[in-house]
């Protein structure tokens, strides 16, 4: 009787353990994992190109280049998985994020919105800025916008469709440096510091101050008052005390024979971004506490201007002479100064231009061949190492190479094989 027992019980354990081996097992394979590799297979892949790599290759620390691939496989439901390689990431390395805040501020401001739940309150509603001190402005009009009637949804459009830096300020002066810093802290961002204005007149005392914004109805009626608010502390930069080259001019044009003190101007380190686009582009592939806090209206209206030619746009309307196709797609464009004719490719991207830094974060597809993937990439080309004397190598090694650089990815897709291709509708909206 005993053996028998013993024989049971040694049963029941062994199918309990497959039992929840089982489930383990069912569970991973419907969760999307994402593997980070930090090793060769981008120079690798770069260095079959000495023509176009080979320069910047052998002097990747001058140009502090950093490089993020995202591969995207889909399983048999269309659930996507995602494997990084990366190039020389560091987020110890400072560079100047310039426009690529913009897509952070823009999830933020539609977030707002949605979290103040307001009836009748939404991001086409009517905003008008209020200006109490000095480096504020008033703002009761949009030239741009449909009945020239100023919203947060025309302020995002002129930010993602040609990167708009008053537009910029505006959305900044909605959301403020704490709550920036709080709400994505709670995402799982500590280190992203978005404390200033993008206007020239503005101290790091009076960026503290935000301004006070009336949201009314299509009647003048006012929907929500917001007070002007003061940050009172201190956000430091995560680096400590950040310096960028070996002299620069002021805005006044005064030269100065000394770094440039970037210790408070904006942070945002290259995988912070990408994982900002990615929580975007695929809201259910992270994990919940770093989503937005967005509708389906709201994530489509993203995906629109993010991928839209300026020219694409009524309101605002843009004309191709002033904003070509690729003004905002360094990407595989980067150095194409003509229409785009082909409408399968889409970029959903934002972009960084600054001080020499260049920087691209993208989402990429093909509707056609069912392509996609994700690339992030940022290079400074600054030979002179002055800031702020427009005497930059934009045209001759940075979009170049950002250009390059995205075709290369791209041409290693078409060939890259998959088990299953992906179901790429959510993203074609035209």
């Amino acid at each position: 009787m005993k053996t028998t027992y013993y024989i049971v019980f040694i049963l029941l354990l062994v199918s309990s353990f497959f039992f929840f081996e089982t489930v383990s097992f069912s569970q991973e394979k419907t969760k999307t994992v994402t593997a980070n590799s930090d090793d060769n297979f981008i120079e690798t892949l770069l260095s079959k190109y000495p023509k176009e790599f080979k320069n910047i290759l052998l002097n990747s620390k001058k140009y502090n280049v950093q490089i993020i691939y995202t591969q995207i496989n889909r399983d048999k439901n269309n659930v996507p998985s995602f494997k990084q390689y990366t190039y020389h990431l560091d987020p110890r390395k400072y560079f100047y994020p310039a426009s690529l805040v913009k897509l952070t501020c823009s999830a933020l401001a539609l977030e707002k919105i949605n979290d103040l739940k307001i009836n009748s309150l939404d991001k086409n509603s009517c905003m008008q800025t209020d200006s109490s001190y000095i480096c504020q402005h008033k703002v009761t009009r949009d030239s741009t916008a449909k009945n020239s009637i100023p919203s947060v949804a025309n302020y995002i459009k002129r930010m993602l469709l040609v990167s708009d830096n008053e537009a910029y300020s505006r959305i900044y002066e909605l959301l403020g440096q704490q709550y920036i810093k709080d709400q994505l802290a709670k995402k799982g961002y500590p280190n992203i510091n978005i404390i200033h204005r993008f206007d020239i007149n503005c101290n790091h005392e009076q960026n503290k101050c935000t301004n006070k914004i009336t949201f009314c109805d299509t009647q003048g009626k006012v929907i929500y008052n917001q007070p002007l608010a003061t940050c009172s502390n201190e956000i430091k930069n995560p680096l400590g005390t950040v310096k960028m080259g070996i002299g620069y001019y002021d805005f006044n044009g005064k030269f100065y024979r000394q770094p440039k003190d970037c210790t408070n101007m904006n942070y945002m380190c290259l995988e912070d971004i990408t994982d900002i686009l990615k929580s975007i582009m695929f809201p259910n592939s992270v994990a919940k506490e770093k989503r937005f806090n967005l509708t389906n209206d709201d994530y489509t209206f993203l995906y629109k201007y993010l991928s839209m030619y300026p020219r694409e746009s009524d309101y605002p309307r843009y004309n191709m002479k002033d904003f070509e196709d690729s003004y905002k797609k360094y990407f595989m464009y980067g150095s194409f100064h003509k229409k785009i004719e082909t409408d399968s490719v889409r970029i959903f991207n934002i972009v960084g231009q600054s001080y020499g830094n260049l920087a691209d974060c993208a989402y990429i597809i093909n509707y056609e061949r069912k392509i996609e993937f994700m690339l992030s990439a940022v290079i400074y080309v600054n030979e002179d190492e002055i800031l702020n004397d427009n005497i930059y190598e934009y045209k001759t090694i940075g979009f170049p190479f950002l250009n390059d650089l995205g075709n290369v990815i791209y041409n290693y897709e078409l060939k890259r094989k998959k088990n299953y291709l992906p179901d790429l509708t959510t993203f074609k909206l035209r």
